[in-house]
């Protein structure tokens, strides 16, 4: 008997332990949870603002896998400066077509004259085209960042995108620095001519020759070519800074700095392409006669009285009287449109 309770005690202790072994289970699995207790990605960005991780890099800002500006940068990059572009860009070919049909061409009143004068000189021409022609492949090569994956990948493929891309960096790089040199030269040599005046006042208040039958006076140039000229220095010299902070990252600044300079980058190169196209089309297509000031220099006498007489009457006086073109040298063919309706 004696034996048989010292059993019954036995096997009562051994069912004990085990329940309670049972019940402390679930608690020792909780306890070891590998993701119970585990530091979440947001914690780690709201303590530390980044995730890192390790590298062998000697610049140990570049282990920065994560941080959350990244992700607003990311969706501006991705979605809102597409539309930007698409707007300012677009917007402003519309405007051109617009102003074409509806002005045309504006022409030399009442014809031209036959006798030219010197307008720009060499070195003015020369730091204008140098200008131009690397702010066109800049343009070119920056909208392939924006639009290219959308627009040229899928027409040309993964291996000539690539190599597009890369040669388009290079260029982009490379011709910053003439490009830089172009604007400040720009800002140097016509800085005077485009300072604010009364005449202006008198320009705007005449819609600048487009609206009623005259054009109003103005001196080497009127207030829409100063808009371009400050449009140009302000905005050329705001993406020249933007640009070469992204060319040496971390020097004074770290990445959500460069970030903030990429959006101003952006944003600014694209408005600035806005502006450039209608330069470009008044310089050409919209205004017979202005071509030829940046080709070769001269002007017809006519175009000078008809939309620069302040600056026309100044240069008789100094001794810039109009003459007949040089044996020999050919003007570009007039601009061919509609004739303004107020001529």
């Amino acid at each position: 008997m004696t034996t048989l309770l010292r059993h019954i005690r036995l096997a009562a202790g051994a069912l004990a332990l085990a329940f309670v072994i049972i019940l402390s289970v679930p608690a020792v699995a909780q306890l070891v949870d590998p993701t119970a207790d585990s530091v979440k990605e947001e914690q780690l960005l709201g303590e530390l603002k980044r995730i890192s991780g390790e590298c062998t890099l000697p610049d140990q800002k570049a282990c920065t896998v994560e941080q959350p500006a990244g992700r607003d940068w990311r969706h501006f990059h991705e979605v809102i400066l597409p539309w930007i572009g698409g707007i300012a860009i677009l917007g402003m070919i519309a405007l051109v077509v617009l102003f074409y049909l509806v002005i045309g061409t504006v022409r030399i009143s009442p014809s031209r004259s036959g006798r030219v004068m010197m307008r720009f000189a060499a070195f003015e021409r020369f730091a204008h085209w140098m200008t131009a022609v690397c702010f066109i492949i800049l343009m070119l090569s920056g909208l392939n960042i924006t639009f290219g994956k959308r627009l040229i990948l899928p027409l040309v493929g993964p291996e000539a995108f690539s190599t597009i891309s890369m040669w388009g960096k290079y260029a982009h790089n490379y011709l910053s620095f003439p490009f830089t040199l172009g604007v400040a030269f720009i800002f140097v040599m016509w800085l005077g001519s485009n300072l604010p005046t009364r005449v202006d006042i008198q320009w705007i208040k005449e819609g600048g020759g487009f609206i009623g039958d005259k054009h109003p006076p103005a001196d080497l140039f009127n207030v829409g070519q100063k808009m371009v000229y400050w449009g140009v220095v302000l905005g050329g010299g705001l993406v020249a800074v933007t640009g070469y902070v992204l060319m040496f990252p971390f020097y004074g600044t770290e990445i959500l700095g460069m970030q903030i300079a990429e959006v101003v980058h952006a944003v600014v190169a694209l408005l600035l392409i806005a502006l450039v196209l209608f330069h470009i089309y008044m310089g050409s297509v919209g205004e017979e006669g202005a071509f030829e000031a940046m080709w070769d220099g001269t002007v017809d006498e006519n175009w000078a009285k008809q939309h620069h007489v302040i600056w026309y009457e100044r240069e008789v006086a100094n001794g810039n009287v109009p003459k007949p073109p040089e044996a020999g040298k050919a003007h570009p063919a007039a601009a061919v449109g509609k004739v303004h309706p107020a001529e």
